[in-house]
C-alpha cells in the first residue's frame, strides 16, 4: 500500500505493518495513502486509499473524554498538516460503525522530504480501552482477594469465639444448674464451689471480649499523661514473680524519658502479656529485658512502620528464647492465632496489644529470629504535659456506706443489668431511681428529684444515646457527675475523643463491688471535677 507521492517503499510498508499501534499515513492534502491492518481493526472498517482524513474520521465520530461530541473545526491531523508541528498524546473517544466506543491515544508526526518540505503526516492510535479494561479487571480481582481474606479472617475469628465461648457458657450454665439443684436439695454447702466456677468462667469471657475490643480498636481507653518508667518500676516485682526464678530480669529505663498519653491499665496488661509470652518462649530459662526509650521517627521509617512521623516513647520486651519463624511472626497479631498447645493460649494477647497501640496513636512491631529470641516494641506518641502517677491494678477495697439520701439514677435498657446494679447500690446505702431508656431518664433528670450521680449505658433505645442523655442533663444540672457503663462504645457515641469534666467510664462486665467502690469515689469527689480529665480515646 505504498504511495509514490510520499516515497514509501517496501521497507516503509513493512515497518508500519509491524508497529503495535494503528497507523495510517496522509499526504499534505489529507488523502490517506497508506495504513496497517491494526488501523482497520481499531476503526472497525478499512480506510479507503484516496479517502481524506476528514471524511474518514468524520464518519466515525470523535468525542471528548467528557462524552461531548468533538466539533469538526480542525482535526489533529489537519493541525499537523497545516503547521508542520507534531500533536502528542491527545485522548479522544472513537465511535465505530457498530456504535461501540473506544478510548484512544493519538500521536501525529509530520513527514518531510529530502528538501525539508512537508509531504504528509503519520497518524498513530493506541487503544486505551484494553488497558482500562485490564485495570478494571485487576481492581476487581484485588477486591475479590480482599473480600476472600476478610471472610477467612471472619471465619477464623468466629470459629475461635464459638469454641471459647461455648466452653465458658457450659461452665457458667452448668454451675448455675447444679447450684439451683443443690438449693432444692438443701445442700447449700456446695453452692460456693459452683458460684466460684461460674465467676471464673465469666471473668475469662470478659477478658476475651476486652481483648477483642482492643484488637478492633473499639475499647474505651482512659488515657493519661503518663511516666512509663514509673509504671514499669511499679510492675517489676510482679513480673519477677510471674516469670519465675529461671528467668533473669533486667529493667533498662531511659533517663529523661518523655511522657506519653496512654491508658495505664491497658499498658500494664500489654506489658504483663509480653513478659508472659517471653517466659513461655524460654522454657529452660533465659534473660528477659524490659527497656524504655525515646525515639524520633522520620518520614522514611514511618512509612516502613506504617505510622505517622514524630516523637515516640518506646517500651520494648525482649528475650533470648526460641524465637519465631518469619511466617509465624507475620501472623502473630492475627486474632486467635497461637502456637501454644490447646488450652494454654487464646491467641488474643498480641492482637489486643496491636489494637491498643494503634488506638493510642502508636504502633507495635515484632523483631525475631529462630533460635535467637524475640523483641516486641510498642511505640506510643510523646505527650507534652505534666506527669501523673499510673494507677496500679489491684483489688478494690470495700466501699464505705453512702450518706443518707444520696441518690443515683440508673439508666439501662437491659432489665437484668439494671436490677443488679440497683440492688448492689441499695445494699451500699444509696437511694436508686431506675429508667429503661433515655427519654424516661431525662424526665427524671428534669424533675426536682435529688440526683447525685447518673449511671447510664451508652447504647440506649429511642434515638438518644448515653452521651446525648448526659449532655441534655447537664443543661439543667451543670455539675452532675456521670458514669458511663458500656460493653461497646463508638467514639462518636461516648466521647468524641474526650471525656468531659465529671464524666467517667466503666466497661462491662464489671464486679458489683468494683462498681460500688467507683460510685463512692465519684460521689465523694468535688462536683464537676473528673479524676480522668485528660483526653480519652475510644
Amino acid at each position: 500500500m505504498p504511495d509514490t507521492r510520499l516515497g514509501l517503499d517496501l521497507f516503509s510498508k513493512n515497518l508500519i505493518e509491524i508497529l503495535p499501534a494503528a497507523v495510517y499515513v496522509c499526504a499534505v492534502d489529507g488523502v490517506i495513502t497508506a495504513f496497517n491492518h491494526r488501523a482497520a481493526e481499531l476503526w472497525g472498517r478499512t480506510p479507503a486509499l484516496g479517502q481524506t482524513d476528514e471524511k474518514f474520521c468524520g464518519a466515525h465520530k470523535l468525542y471528548r473524554l467528557d462524552g461531548t461530541l468533538l466539533p469538526h473545526v480542525e482535526t489533529p491531523m489537519e493541525f499537523v498538516l497545516r503547521t508542520g508541528q507534531p500533536s502528542h498524546d491527545q485522548r479522544v473517544i472513537i465511535e465505530r460503525p457498530d456504535a461501540s466506543r473506544i478510548t484512544v491515544l493519538v500521536n501525529i508526526a509530520p513527514l518531510f522530504g529530502d528538501d525539508g518540505v512537508q509531504i504528509g503526516a503519520v497518524n498513530c492510535f493506541q487503544d486505551l480501552s484494553v488497558q482500562e479494561q485490564s485495570e478494571v479487571e485487576r481492581l476487581k480481582l484485588e477486591e475479590e482477594l480482599r473480600q476472600s481474606q476478610k471472610m477467612e479472617a471472619v471465619g477464623q475469628l468466629t470459629g475461635g469465639l464459638a469454641h471459647d465461648f461455648n466452653n465458658l457458657l457450659a461452665g457458667i450454665s452448668g454451675s448455675l444448674e447444679l447450684a439451683q439443684l443443690r438449693i432444692r436439695q438443701g445442700r447449700i454447702s456446695d453452692l460456693e464451689r459452683y458460684i466460684t466456677a461460674a465467676q471464673g468462667a465469666t471473668a475469662r469471657a470478659a477478658s476475651i471480649t476486652h481483648r477483642l475490643l482492643a484488637f478492633s480498636r473499639r475499647q474505651v481507653l482512659e488515657a493519661r499523661t503518663l511516666d512509663i518508667n514509673r509504671l514499669v518500676s511499679g510492675l517489676e516485682e510482679l513480673v519477677r514473680r510471674t516469670t519465675g526464678p529461671s528467668i533473669s530480669l533486667e529493667m533498662v529505663q531511659k533517663a529523661g524519658l518523655w511522657t506519653a498519653l496512654v491508658d495505664p491499665n491497658q499498658l500494664e496488661n500489654a506489658l504483663l502479656n509480653l513478659c508472659i509470652n517471653a517466659r513461655d518462649a524460654m522454657p529452660d530459662g533465659g534473660k528477659l529485658t524490659v527497656e524504655t526509650s525515646n525515639t524520633s521517627v522520620d518520614e522514611g521509617v514511618a512509612l516502613r512502620l506504617d505510622m505517622p512521623a514524630g516523637q515516640y516513647v518506646t517500651l520494648t520486651v525482649s528475650d533470648n528464647g526460641v524465637g519465631m519463624a518469619p511466617e509465624v511472626a507475620a501472623r502473630a497479631f492475627d486474632p486467635f492465632y497461637t502456637t501454644k498447645p490447646i488450652g494454654l493460649g487464646t491467641g488474643l494477647g498480641l492482637s489486643m496489644i496491636h489494637g491498643f497501640a494503634r488506638q493510642s496513636g502508636g504502633q507495635v512491631r515484632i523483631y525475631s529470629e529462630p533460635g535467637e529470641g524475640t523483641a516486641v516494641c510498642i511505640y506510643l506518641p510523646r505527650q507534652l504535659g505534666a506527669e501523673e502517677q499510673a494507677e496500679i491494678l489491684g483489688f478494690s477495697a470495700p466501699s464505705p456506706q453512702a450518706e443518707t439520701g444520696t441518690t443515683v439514677l440508673v439508666v439501662d435498657d437491659e432489665a437484668a443489668v439494671r436490677m443488679l446494679v440497683a440492688e448492689a447500690l441499695i445494699d451500699a446505702g444509696y437511694l436508686v431511681l431506675e429508667a429503661s431508656d433515655a427519654a424516661a431518664g431525662l424526665r427524671v433528670l428534669r424533675s426536682n428529684a435529688r440526683i447525685d450521680l447518673l449511671i447510664s449505658d451508652v447504647g440506649l433505645p429511642g434515638g438518644m444515646n448515653g452521651r446525648q442523655l448526659a449532655e441534655a442533663a447537664r443543661e439543667h444540672r451543670p455539675t452532675l457527675r456521670v458514669l458511663f457503663i458500656t460493653g461497646y462504645a463508638e467514639n462518636a457515641m461516648i466521647t468524641h475523643g474526650h471525656l468531659g469534666a465529671g464524666m467517667h467510664v466503666m466497661t462491662k462486665p464489671f464486679s458489683l463491688g468494683a462498681l460500688s467502690s467507683r460510685v463512692s469515689e465519684l460521689i465523694q469527689g468535688e462536683p464537676g471535677i473528673s479524676s480522668a480529665s485528660h483526653p480519652a480515646a475510644v
